[in-house]
């Protein structure tokens, strides 16, 4: 009798505990209509991202984050900051300073504009330099849709996006910006 209260309940429960999370062991890190705080733990970077928009739930989105550990030949991060803050219902560029790479994200819902305002965890890892930089696609690839990114490509790292809000849809479209490091240290600084 349990058995069978179980496998009738069991499409509830589903419903009950929200929507899908495709990153495996990864949950989210927020609810509809909350501001996170998501960092890295010490020496990894975001390596993975996905969101699901409800529009029912304030034009909002649930975001999940996965890291990974940078590589042995890079080092210890020698400084981390939270960078600039951009403000809900504002296009935004921003690149982590100092040659710095996106290890955490937080952000806060502002339910006047239906939209979030976003700021980067960045860190450093000594003098390393960016090179052979690039723009993803969009991110979804249409407003209101699920989207996600993963940087598959070992050595490759974010290290900062841009985004455009939509008022017609209350949603964003995110591109990121993919870089790699370089292996020695260098001259140049606030790439």
């Amino acid at each position: 009798m349990a058995l069978l209260f179980l496998l009738c309940a069991l499409p509830f429960l589903a419903v009950v505990t929200g929507q899908p999370n495709f990153i495996p062991d990864e949950p989210w890190v927020n609810m509809y209509r909350q501001g996170f705080n998501f960092q890295c733990p010490h020496g990894e970077v975001i390596m993975a991202i996905r969101s699901y928009f409800s529009e029912k739930e304030g034009s909002d989105r649930l975001w999940t984050f996965e890291c990974q550990p940078t590589p042995s030949t890079m080092g210890e991060p020698t400084e981390c900051w939270w960078d600039d803050i951009n403000r809900g219902g504002q296009e935004w560029y921003q690149l982590c300073s100092n040659n710095g790479l996106v290890a955490g994200v937080q952000s806060q819902y502002f339910p006047a504009v239906l939209d979030r305002e976003w700021q980067f965890y960045c860190c450093r890892y000594s003098r390393r330099c960016p090179y052979s930089c690039t723009f993803t696609e969009d991110v979804p690839e249409h407003y209101k849709e699920e989207g996600d990114i993963v940087i598959e490509n070992y050595g490759y790292f974010i290290r900062g996006a841009s985004t455009t809000f939509s008022a017609v849809h209350r949603d964003r479209q995110w591109k990121y910006v993919v870089c790699r490091m370089t292996d020695f240290d260098c001259d140049f600084k606030n790439f």
